[in-house]
């Protein structure tokens, strides 16, 4: 699971943590359009059940690759 420590910093439970910039994983469009203004994304949240974290518009990133974003190792190198 992900921890959210403020908007752009994550700890997973592994002890793993670093910084996401996700206008790097992602283009602002669709269900992301609205992430470019800042008082929409600081409002950020953890699902514990997705083990990711989402907004409440629906949008959401995936684990994996915020995970391989933090270590810098990618996805298949330690995902069966």
């Amino acid at each position: 699971m992900v921890l959210l420590c403020s908007p752009t910093y994550l700890k997973f439970d592994d002890g793993k943590e670093g910084i996401v910039d996700v206008s790097q994983l992602i283009e602002f469009t669709g269900v992301f359009q609205p992430l470019k203004d800042l008082d929409f994304f600081k409002p950020v949240k953890v699902n514990p059940e997705w083990g990711t974290i989402y907004w409440d518009n629906g949008a959401d990133l995936d684990p994996d690759v915020l995970y391989s974003v933090i270590t810098g190792e990618s996805i298949s190198s330690w995902r069966c």
